[in-house]
């Protein structure tokens, strides 16, 4: 007889087979009763809605998201298939949304069926599903992304209500500025007389500085006998001119909510230090700091180091090509690789304070700090070289957050707009607040986002003369909960207020 590890072995199998043949949604029918039983039991599965199922961890605690948010999109795309035979569609405004790499998890997501019931379907985490009787367009304005059934970007924009203007400025501007040529939405416009529509879009475009496919709107429905009533349906003026020429929305995007979020940074954080910075000064202090910096940091991130560990490192009493015990301990290879990447984001620091570009020493730098952080490891053997080649290669989902940070590919086109936008901000408060979160935000690496954040964070305030800051781990709620407010709301002022208040805080200290 099979003993209990054994049975849930052949479970597993059973589980690793459907997650290979590309299911996220399972279904109850796709298993035996007694595999799925014993999956559930184990952690192993996890119940969205009866009858549906998705992979799980057992290591995950009571009411951790993660598992679901890196689920979300598969297993509705699953679902909703199976459900409605392929024959549904998001709303035009999830469309736009998607279509622009924003991937965040809506709290109710909103589906178009011939068949559905207008019905919601309570989902996990608060989460739901509304499905609405309504026609399709035609497949010509379809497209499916990823297994989503979405809306074309032309039809999308024609269809798409005018309170999301305002709702969510930035995604649409976004969305319009993925359009090259009037010719793309003109055929929609003019089939029915959509005149109303192409007012609001001529001005939409407009407003963005498109003003050639504004003029191409407006002429060509006047010239089919149609009147047209030009309006700018945003609330406010573009906050930047957005690129045609980039190969990814998300860069626009990036751009967008850099602008949108600086005048509320801008208003809340303290001015900077009318003092010269004296360099060693700066240097010894931030010399002095280190042992604290590690021992927080590296803690916010689960790590348990205490302040011996860390000074063991940095006087060198540890050896990577030691004892197996400590050649394969994950606290010490952090703690080492903590220490020297410090060594070279103070380079970093050093070159800010003697007059390089912040944001340029930070794109010079931060490759070398990342191949410190995790250099430790590849000496070590858990980790292989080609994990330093640069950035992530795969999909990567945050720990109970709703964020999606984009696709591997985009990642490239992100992070150089990142340091230019750095390199170009002249508020030195801009630097720190959004430098952070945008890197974490964008989350190129797939570990040591956080720490690289805080690095960031570091260099970017020694750039306007403000002190080094240590976010403690206590306040390591806080600091996540004002994160997620950033990225999944878009609402900058929680994590500027956070990092606000420790740089007064430091500040006094220092003072004192």
């Amino acid at each position: 007889m099979a003993s209990p590890s054994e049975k849930l072995a052949q479970s597993l199998e059973v589980l690793q087979a459907l997650m290979q043949s590309g299911k996220v949604a399972i279904r109850s029918a796709d298993l035996t009763r007694l595999h799925r039983e014993r999956l559930v039991k184990q952690g192993f599965l996890q119940e969205v809605v009866r009858g549906w199922y998705i992979q799980s961890r057992p290591d995950e605690k009571e009411g951790d998201s993660t598992a679901w948010y890196a689920s979300f999109w598969k297993f509705c795309a699953g679902y909703l298939d199976f459900r409605f035979n392929n024959d549904w569609i998001l709303t035009p405004e999830q469309s736009i949304s998607l279509l622009v790499e924003n991937q965040s998890s809506p709290r109710q997501l909103l589906v178009r069926a011939p068949k559905a019931g207008n019905n919601i379907l309570a989902l996990l985490h608060g989460s739901s599903l509304l499905d609405v009787v309504s026609t399709l367009p035609e497949q010509k304005d379809r497209i499916v992304q990823d297994g989503i059934q979405l809306f074309a970007l032309p039809a999308a924009l024609v269809a798409c209500q005018p309170a999301f203007y305002t709702q969510n400025p930035t995604d649409i501007r976004a969305a319009l500025a993925m359009i090259r040529d009037a010719s793309e939405v003109l055929p929609l416009l003019l089939d029915g007389g959509k005149s109303v529509v192409a007012g609001r879009l001529a001005g939409a475009f407009r407003s963005i500085g498109r003003e050639s496919i504004a003029d191409d709107i407006v002429k060509t429905m006047k010239t089919a006998d149609y009147n047209v009533r030009e309006v700018n349906p945003f609330e406010a003026l573009a906050p930047v001119v957005l690129s045609q020429d980039m190969r990814s929305p998300y860069v626009n995007r990036i751009h967008l909510m850099w602008q949108q979020m600086r005048p509320s940074v801008i208003e809340a954080f303290p001015s900077k230090p009318d003092k010269p910075v004296d360099a060693q000064v700066y240097m010894d202090r931030v010399e002095e700091i280190y042992l604290t910096d590690a021992y927080h940091s590296l803690s916010i991130e689960g790590y348990r180091v205490t302040p011996e560990l860390i000074e063991r490192v940095r006087s060198g009493n540890w050896n990577p090509e030691g004892s197996e015990q400590e050649k394969n301990q994950r606290d010490a290879l952090a703690a080492r690789g903590y220490w020297q990447a410090f060594q070279s984001v103070k380079l970093s620091v050093e070159k800010v304070l003697n007059g390089t570009l912040p944001g340029d020493a930070a794109a010079k730098g931060h490759r070398d700090w990342y191949r410190e952080l995790f250099g430790p490891s590849v000496v070590a053997g858990i980790l292989k070289p080609m994990d330093l080649a640069g950035y992530r290669t795969d999909q990567v989902y945050l720990r109970g957050s709703m964020h999606v940070p984009p696709r591997a590919a985009v990642v490239r086109d992100a992070m150089p707009a990142l340091f230019a936008l750095l390199r170009d901000e002249q508020d030195p408060a801009v630097r720190v607040v959004l430098g952070h979160f945008m890197f974490v935000y964008i989350h190129p690496y797939m570990d040591g986002n956080g720490r690289m954040g805080r690095f960031l964070m570091n260099v970017m305030l020694a750039s306007g003369g403000y002190p080094w800051v240590v976010i403690p781990v206590e306040e390591r709620s806080h600091y996540m909960t004002a994160l997620e407010s950033a990225s999944a709301n878009h609402d900058i002022a929680p994590f500027t207020t956070f990092l606000s208040n420790l740089v007064v805080a430091t500040m006094k200290h220092e003072q004192a």
